[in-house]
C-alpha cells in the first residue's frame, strides 16, 4: 500500500526517522569534553553501550584541525539519534558548534532524531544565549568568525526541544530515561507491510480527534469497528506509529482473537507487560492475578496500548479492564470486528473504517498491479473494474494487484472474465482470484498452509512442507509475492483470516455435503463424522485429529482403509475442556490399514506396544509419536529410505530402539525423557548422515554402542540427565564434526581421549557431574597420572578455541580455571551456577564476546573482578557471601542484573551510602517480582 506522509497531531510527536535509511551508529554524542567526559558523558556511554546500543564518541585524542574531519560528519549522519549534552563551556567549542550544526542539518532532513540535555546551565540560558553562552559567542564575534549567527540558530533551535534538566533530576534517573526513549524506537521497526499505505491523512485526523476529544487528564479507550480485511490492524499500527514517542511506554498486541486461543490471556497479559516494562520479567500465575498486576503496575503511567482483534468481552476485561487501570492521558485502542462488544465495555468512541473510495483504491490497486501509484496506459479501462469489484476493501485490491502483476492483457481478462462468471459480492469470491497464476503445486501448499500449518514457525513448518514433497525454499516465497502469506519478525508462518477461510472455502467446495470427499480434514465434526461413518476415500490426502470429546471414541482401523492417497496424519492430544476428558482414537488394529502414501506420522499417545509387521510406509519422512505406548517401535528391519526423523519423546515404556539399518537417511533421532529407554541398537552407527542424537532424560541407559563413534556427521549429541550412564565411547573424541555435546546430570567419570574433538566444539555443558570434584579429578581421563590436575584441566579447555557455550555448574568447583579466560575467546555464554569457589579469575575480561555470565548459588563466591564491557546479563542469586561488585550505580538499573538475595552487597558500606540505598532498593524490587 503506499502513503504520503501527514503531520502529526501536535498533542502526539511523530517519528522523525526516514524508513529504510541506512544507520551506522544507533547514537552520536555530542558534548564538551573538559566538561563532562568523566562524568555524566561516560556513566551514558557505558550505559547505553550495556543496553546493546551502538554509539560514536568523539575522541579528544583525534587530531583537529579548523574544521571537523569527514569522518566526523560521516559519523553524525550515520546515526539515528544524537544525545547534544549542553553545559557550561559547550560554545566556547567552535568544534561542538560545527558537530551542532551538521547535527541540525540531519535533523531537519529527518534523518536523525536529536535529544537535548542540559548539565549544569538553565535551558533559558542556553536558549536565550546568556551566560556563559552569551560570553562564547561574543568572543567568536571579536575573532570574526563567519559561522556565528549559524551557530547562535542552531543552539537555539535545539535548546528548544523537550529534554532533561539535570539540575532537577539525579543522572542515574535521565540516563534510565534517555535509554528507554531510545530502546523504544530502536525496538519499534518499521514494517514494509505498511509501504504504500493510501487515504491515511484523514483517517489518522479522525482517529486523533477521537483520542484526544475529553482532554489528556484522564486514560481513553478507542475502538475501531468494522469488516475483516478493511484496514483496522493498518490503521491502528498507523496511528501507532506516529504518536508511540509521545508516551512512557507502549504495547501493540496483535492478533489478540487468535492468541487467545493458542495461548491463553495469562500469556498475553505477560506479553503486554514485558513490552511495557522492557527487559523485566513478570511472574503471572493465573487471569486475575494478571488482573491485578496490570491495574497496579500502569494506573500512573501514561501508555499506548493496542489491543487488535479483539473479539471476547474477557479479553478486554484481562488487558484493559477500565480507565482507572492507567495513567492519564493513556490511549487505549482496541480493533474488532463487533461493535456492540466495544459498546459493552463502554468503549464511548468508535471509529468505523471505511472502504477506500475509488480514486485511493485506484492508487493501491496500481501500487500493487504496477509498483506506480497509476495504471499503465494500456490496463486503466481494466484497472477500474477489479477496483469496482473490490468495492474499496483493501486486503482485496491488495491481493487482486499483486496477483495481476506483470502478466499480459489477455490474462488480465481472462481474470475478470473469471470474476463476472461468478458474480458474487463476497469477500471470498473476491479473494478467489488471488489464486489465479498459481502452479498447482503452489496452489497445493497454500492449501496445506490454510489448514493445517498457519501460525506455526517457519523453522519447522519449512521442514514438515518438504516432507510432504513441497518446495518452501521456492513457493513459499512466491506466495509472498502475492501476497498470500507473510512471515512475520518472530518466524511465524501468517495468512489473513479471509485468504484463509477462502484457502478453506475451497477445500469445502470439493465435496460441499460429505467430507469424506475432501483433500483435506482439519475441523473436529468434519473428522470425527468422516471415522465414525468410515465415509473416508481416496480424496482425502491429510487429517488432522484434534479429540476432545465426552468420552474416548472406540474406532476401528478399518476406517483408514478406503484413505488410499493419504500423505499427513497428526492425532493431537488437546489439553481437555472443563467436563471432557482427554481423548485419542482408539485403534484397536492400530495403523494396518493406513496407506503406503504416507509421508508424516504425528501421533500423540499412540496407545499400541509397537508398528504392526504389515505395515509398510515405504514413503515416510517423520515420524512423531510423543508420549507413546511403544516398547520396541518394530522388529526387525523396515525399509525406510525416506525417512529423516524419527521422534519418540517421553515414550516411558520405550524400552530399546530397533534396528534402524533400513533407514539409513535418518538425521534426527529424538528420544527425549524415555526414561525405561536402556539399549541402543548398534545399527545407529550405520547412519551416516545422522546429525542429531538426543537422549535428553533416558535414566535407565548405563551404555552407548561404540558404533556411535563412525557418524562423522554428528553435530549434536544430548545426553544430559542420563544418570545411569557412567561412561562414554572411548573414540567419541573422534567425531571432528561434533558441535554440541552435553553430558550434563550424567554420572560419567570421563570425557575423551581424544582432543580432535574439543577443537570444534562450540557448546559444551557438563553441569551437576562431580567428576571435577579436586577428589576425583585424577579419574578425568587427560589428567590422569597428572601431578597437576588443575593444570591438566587448563590445558585440556585451552582446546576449546571455537566454544561459544560452556556449562559448568554444580561440578564443585572450588577454583575457576584462567584457561577460561586465556584461551576461549569466542565464548559467548559461560554458567558457573553453584560452584564452591570464592573469585574468579582476573582475566575474565578478556572474554570480549562475552554476554551472559551465570554465577547464582556460589554462596562462597567472596569478590568479583572487573567483567567485559559487552556482558548484557549478569546473574548472582543467592550469593550470599558476595560483598563487591564491579558495577557503578548506574548499573544497578539495568533490567539484565539480577542479585537477589545478595545480602552481604546491602551491609558493605565500601560503595557508599547513595549506592546502598540503590542497590537495596533494586533488591527490593526484584524479590517483589520473583514471588509474584
Amino acid at each position: 500500500m503506499g502513503t504520503e506522509n501527514a503531520s502529526s497531531s501536535s498533542c502526539f510527536p511523530s517519528s522523525s526517522i526516514v524508513p529504510g535509511w541506512r544507520y551506522e551508529y544507533h547514537v552520536f554524542l555530542s558534548f564538551r569534553g573538559s566538561d563532562t567526559r568523566k562524568k555524566f558523558t561516560s556513566h551514558l556511554y557505558v550505559a547505553l553501550k550495556r543496553n546493546g546500543i551502538t554509539t560514536f564518541r568523539d575522541d579528544e585524542s583525534l587530531e583537529r584541525g579548523e574544521f571537523i574531519s569527514p569522518e566526523l560528519m560521516r559519523a553524525i549522519e550515520e546515526s539515528r539519534f544524537a544525545v547534544v549534552v549542553f553545559s557550561k563551556n559547550y560554545a566556547s567549542s567552535s568544534w561542538c558548534l560545527t558537530e551542532l550544526a551538521k547535527i541540525v542539518e540531519c535533523m531537519d532532513k529527518k534523518k536523525l532524531t536529536v535529544l537535548p540535555v542540559f548539565y549544569d546551565v538553565d535551558p533559558s540560558d542556553v536558549r536565550k544565549l546568556r551566560g556563559t553562552f552569551a560570553e562564547a559567542f561574543a568572543k567568536h564575534l571579536k575573532d570574526n568568525n563567519e559561522n556565528v549567527q549559524t551557530w547562535k540558530d542552531v543552539v537555539t533551535k535545539v535548546a528548544g526541544i523537550s529534554g532533561w534538566d539535570l539540575r532537577d533530576e539525579s543522572e542515574s534517573s535521565v540516563i534510565e530515561k534517555i535509554i528507554q526513549r531510545i530502546s523504544l524506537e530502536l525496538d519499534h521497526k518499521f514494517s514494509f507491510v505498511f509501504k504504500h499505505l493510501v487515504g491515511m491523512d484523514s483517517r489518522v485526523k479522525e482517529m486523533l480527534d477521537l483520542c484526544t476529544c475529553e482532554g489528556l487528564d484522564c486514560a481513553h479507550f478507542v475502538g475501531i469497528c468494522g469488516m475483516g480485511g478493511i484496514g483496522k490492524t493498518t490503521l491502528a499500527r498507523e496511528i501507532y506509529d506516529r504518536i508511540y514517542s509521545g508516551f512512557e511506554a507502549c504495547s501493540f498486541l496483535e492478533n489478540v482473537r487468535e492468541d487467545t486461543e493458542s495461548k491463553g490471556l495469562v500469556s498475553l497479559q505477560k506479553i503486554l507487560l514485558s513490552k511495557i516494562f522492557i527487559g523485566t520479567e513478570i511472574n503471572i500465575h493465573d487471569l486475575y492475578e494478571g488482573i491485578n498486576v496490570i491495574g497496579t503496575r500502569l494506573h500512573n503511567k501514561k501508555v499506548l496500548i493496542v489491543l487488535d482483534d479483539v473479539n471476547e468481552e474477557e479479553q478486554l476485561e484481562a488487558l484493559a479492564g477500565n480507565g482507572g487501570w492507567f495513567g492519564p492521558g493513556s490511549i487505549i485502542i482496541v480493533t474488532s470486528r463487533d461493535r456492540h462488544l466495544l459498546r459493552r465495555h463502554g468503549v464511548k468512541h468508535i471509529y468505523e473504517a471505511k472502504e477506500l473510495n475509488k480514486d485511493e483504491a485506484l492508487k493501491l490497486f496500481s501500487w500493487k498491479a504496477f509498483k506506480k501509484p497509476y495504471p499503465e496506459q494500456n490496463y486503466a479501462d481494466l484497472s477500474m473494474e477489479f477496483v469496482r469489484y473490490a468495492n474499496g476493501l483493501p486486503l482485496a485490491l491488495k491481493v487482486l494487484g499483486s496477483s495481476l502483476f506483470g502478466r499480459t492483457l489477455d490474462a488480465w481478462r481472462g481474470a475478470r472474465d473469471k470474476l463476472a462468471a461468478n458474480p458474487n459480492t463476497g469477500i471470498l469470491k473476491i479473494l478467489q482470484i488471488s489464486l489465479v497464476g498459481l502452479e498447482d503445486a503452489q496452489r497445493e501448499l497454500f492449501l496445506d498452509i490454510a489448514c493445517f500449518f498457519k501460525g506455526g514457525h517457519i523453522s519447522y513448518v519449512r521442514d514438515t512442507l518438504e516432507s510432504l514433497g513441497h518446495y518452501p525454499d521456492y513457493d513459499i516465497y512466491v506466495l509472498m509475492d502475492k501476497s498470500l502469506i507473510t512471515i512475520e519478525s518472530n518466524g511465524t508462518l501468517w495468512m489473513h483470516d479471509l485468504l484463509q477461510e477462502m484457502g478453506q472455502d475451497n477445500v469445502r467446495c470439493e465435496s460441499p455435503k460429505e467430507p469424506g470427499k475432501r483433500s483435506r480434514l482439519w475441523c473436529y465434526k468434519d473428522v470425527l463424522h468422516v471415522l465414525k461413518n468410515n465415509t473416508g476415500t481416496e480424496f482425502v490426502e491429510g487429517i488432522v485429529l484434534k479429540m476432545l470429546t465426552d468420552k474416548n471414541e472406540p474406532l476401528s482401523a478399518e476406517v483408514f482403509s478406503k484413505m488410499k492417497n493419504l500423505r499427513f496424519l497428526k492425532n493431537c492430544c488437546e489439553e481437555p475442556l472443563q467436563g471432557f476428558n482427554r481423548g485419542h482414537v482408539q485403534l484397536p488394529k492400530g495403523l494396518s490399514y493406513i496407506s503406503n502414501e504416507l509421508r508424516i506420522i504425528d501421533w500423540h499417545g499412540y496407545p499400541l506396544i509397537s508398528m504392526p509387521t504389515n505395515f509398510q510406509p515405504i514413503k515416510l519422512v517423520e515420524l512423531r509419536m510423543h508420549c507413546s505406548g511403544i516398547k520396541k517401535l518394530w522388529k526387525g528391519i523396515l525399509i525406510l529410505n525416506e525417512l529423516k526423523l524419527i521422534d519418540l519423546s517421553v515414550s516411558q515404556k520405550l524400552i530399546e530402539i530397533p534396528d534402524l539399518s533400513g533407514a539409513l537417511n535418518l538425521e534426527k533421532l529424538i528420544l527425549k525423557c524415555c526414561t525405561r529407554l536402556c539399549k541402543i541398537h548398534a545399527s545407529v552407527g550405520d547412519l551416516k548422515k545422522l546429525i542429531h542424537l538426543d537422549l535428553n532424560g533416558c535414566k535407565n541407559l548405563s551404555s552407548l554402542p561404540n558404533a556411535i563413534c563412525s557418524l562423522m556427521s554428528l553435530k549434536t549429541l544430548n545426553l544430559s540427565d542420563c544418570s545411569r550412564l557412567v561412561k562414554l565411547p572411548k573414540n567419541l573424541g573422534n567425531l571432528e564434526g561434533l558441535e554440541e555435546l552435553d553430558v550434563s546430570g550424567t554420572a560419567i567419570r570421563e570425557l575423551f581421549s581424544s582432543s580432535n574433538l574439543l577443537k570444534k566444539l562450540k557448546k559444551l555443558s557438563i553441569g551437576g557431574c562431580d567428576f571435577l570434584l579436586s577428589k576425583k579429578l585424577l579419574n578425568f581421563p587427560l589428567l590422569q597420572r597428572s601431578p597437576d590436575p588443575m593444570g591438566m584441566l587448563m590445558r585440556t579447555l585451552s582446546s576449546l578455541s571455537s566454544l561459544t557455550d560452556l556449562n559448568l555448574s554444580y561440578c564443585n568447583l572450588q577454583t575457576v580455571p584462567d584457561a577460561i579466560g586465556c584461551c576461549l575467546s569466542c565464548l559467548n555464554h559461560l554458567n558457573l551456577r553453584g560452584n564452591k569457589f570464592d573469585c574468579l579469575p582476573k582475566n575474565i575480561i578478556r572474554l570480549s564476546n562475552l554476554e551472559t555470565l551465570f554465577l547464582s548459588d556460589c554462596k562462597d563466591l567472596r569478590l568479583l573482578p572487573e567483567l567485559p564491557s559487552n556482558i548484557k546479563y549478569f546473574e548472582a542469586e543467592g550469593c550470599t557471601s558476595l560483598e563487591t561488585l564491579p558495577f557503578t550505580p548506574e548499573d544497578v538499573f539495568s533490567p539484565h542484573l539480577f542479585l537477589i538475595n545478595c545480602v552481604k552487597l546491602i551491609e558493605n558500606q565500601s560503595f557508599g551510602d547513595m549506592f546502598s540505598t540503590i542497590l537495596a532498593r533494586y533488591i527490593q524490587v526484584s524479590l517483589s517480582l520473583s514471588l509474584s
